[in-house]
């Protein structure tokens, strides 16, 4: 299949590299040349812009940081829906606004191209092991579609529901990840300072009722340098969204104030 990738980041590198390996028809673009250089080397093409991925590619996926980025590479003159035509599938893996898939979803539909939102799970540990989880909103047909593509990153891919479901279930995972990693790091703080062994406390808290993945993993959970900045604005969206909808989420609020704290 022709794909096309956008956001040759930490996580869109091994997503990129994973497509190469499974023999796709790969053209990749991301503002640095070195991870570009990397890709042209595993067998794929260098688009210079996202119009000529748009052109390129029957799915096109686009793995950006953030709202502003993502409205760029796909409205922009030299965007993707300047080249894409009609047909084309683009898949948002980026976490953002839903009102930003909402918008660009509209735009893509007066080119005749359908967007989808399929953000994803697993940072660059999931990507490098082909471990990642999709939660992909869309259409069944375009799901269908982007299914054994999204496959060659991991075998955990959820159709949620039609456009806008998969960012929102996305935000509801982050505000999850970052209020379970404050409680486990006041959790082991506190175990550490009653005397009590890294390794037993871990074993007391996964046999027991506040076992979790990050509990289990926190002794050796060491994440990006970049992971910080990520959640900061990850969370700042789950805020944003849970105003909307009038909820109040006070741990996510406090997450996000004690980050520098609480991400090993």
């Amino acid at each position: 299949m022709r794909v096309g990738f956008i956001g040759l980041g930490v996580q869109g590198k091994y997503l990129a590299v994973n497509l190469a390996a499974a023999g796709h028809d790969l053209m990749v673009h991301d503002r640095r040349p070195e991870p570009v250089g990397e890709l042209v080397a595993l067998g794929a093409r260098a688009g210079a812009s996202g119009r000529e991925i748009g052109a390129h590619g029957e799915i096109v996926e686009i793995c950006v940081l953030d709202d502003e980025q993502l409205r760029s590479v796909v409205l922009g003159p030299d965007g993707v829906l300047a080249g894409a035509a009609p047909g084309t599938i683009v898949a948002v893996h980026s976490t953002v606004e839903p009102g930003t898939i909402a918008a660009l979803a509209a735009a893509a539909r007066e080119r005749r191209v359908e967007l989808i939102d399929a953000p994803v799970s697993g940072s660059e540990t999931g990507a490098r092991n082909k471990t990642m989880s999709y939660m992909v909103g869309g259409s069944p047909e375009a799901f269908e579609k982007c299914r054994p593509v999204f496959a060659t990153s991991g075998p955990k891919i959820t159709h949620v529901g039609p456009l806008g479901a998969g960012i929102r279930a996305k935000l509801a995972h982050q505000l999850i990840i970052c209020v379970n990693m404050l409680a486990a790091a006041e959790g082991m703080r506190l175990g550490r300072a009653a005397g009590l062994p890294q390794d037993m406390l871990q074993k007391v808290v996964h046999e027991g009722a506040a076992q979790s993945l990050v509990a289990d993993r926190w002794g050796q959970l060491r994440l990006a340098p970049h992971a910080n900045g990520v959640f900061y604005k990850d969370l700042q969206l789950c805020l944003k969204f849970a105003k909307e909808l009038g909820l109040s989420v006070p741990g996510a609020a406090l997450a996000q104030q004690l980050l520098d704290s609480i991400v090993p």
